[in-house]
């Protein structure tokens, strides 16, 4: 379980939240600068609270003492909004990059990843020579081949065509049903939201204005 209960001073409000949650996908959905960025930011140790704590399965990122786990020992996979592939990287470097099995044989969990999202024919292409859904999903497998133990999302399907949106939506719930861990992700698009989400939070000026489940 995820367990989010923090504080941070920004430059128009402060962001207030408390929240928890399973191995369930959860929807932060709120105008541009709600906050959803920063709670993401947060978890991910971006940044860093305030005051507060921040804890998922008994470790703790943040203690509110000043005492915050590095990025690196967080175990959190990201996906950016532009995807932040590494333009010198093929594909399948910028999938490795991370990777705790760094020598050898891709990993059992790769090879599923690349199955799973259909990108076997793109490992040696550079991300300027794949599509924007391509790009999506090697930036997906990318933050899951980490092995991580949340996935954070920040509106990783904003930029995509109508079509190329669901197609990646529905792989979104499949990778979570084959994963099981918690999926926090950031979305302005409400169709998205209701169909993506097992609970919703609403944020207006960094707090939680209504929760909603499905």
């Amino acid at each position: 379980m995820l367990e989010v209960n923090i504080k941070k001073q920004l430059a128009h409000y402060d962001l207030e939240v408390n929240f928890s949650m399973g191995d369930e996908i959860l929807v932060l959905f709120g105008p541009s600068g709600s906050g959803k960025t920063t709670i993401l930011h947060t978890i991910a140790g971006l940044t860093q609270p305030d005051e507060g704590f921040i804890k998922l399965r008994d470790k703790p990122f943040f203690t509110g003492q000043g005492s915050s786990v590095s990025v690196q020992d967080r175990n959190v996979g990201v996906v950016f909004q532009d995807y932040a592939l590494f333009p010198h990287k093929t594909v399948e470097q910028n999938i490795r990059y991370g990777m705790k099995r760094k020598t050898g044989e891709r990993s059992i969990v790769v090879e599923q990843l690349l199955q799973v999202l259909g990108i076997q024919q793109l490992l040696s292409k550079y991300p300027h020579q794949i599509s924007g859904g391509e790009k999506q999903r090697t930036a997906l497998a990318r933050a899951l081949a980490v092995e991580p133990s949340i996935l954070l999302l920040d509106e990783p399907l904003s930029a995509l065509d109508k079509q190329t949106r669901i197609e990646c939506q529905n792989e979104l719930l499949r990778l979570h049903v084959i994963w099981k861990i918690p999926f926090i992700i950031v979305t302005h698009d409400m169709e998205e939201a209701e169909k993506l989400g097992d609970r919703i939070l609403f944020l207006e000026q960094g707090k939680i204005i209504e929760e909603r489940t499905k």
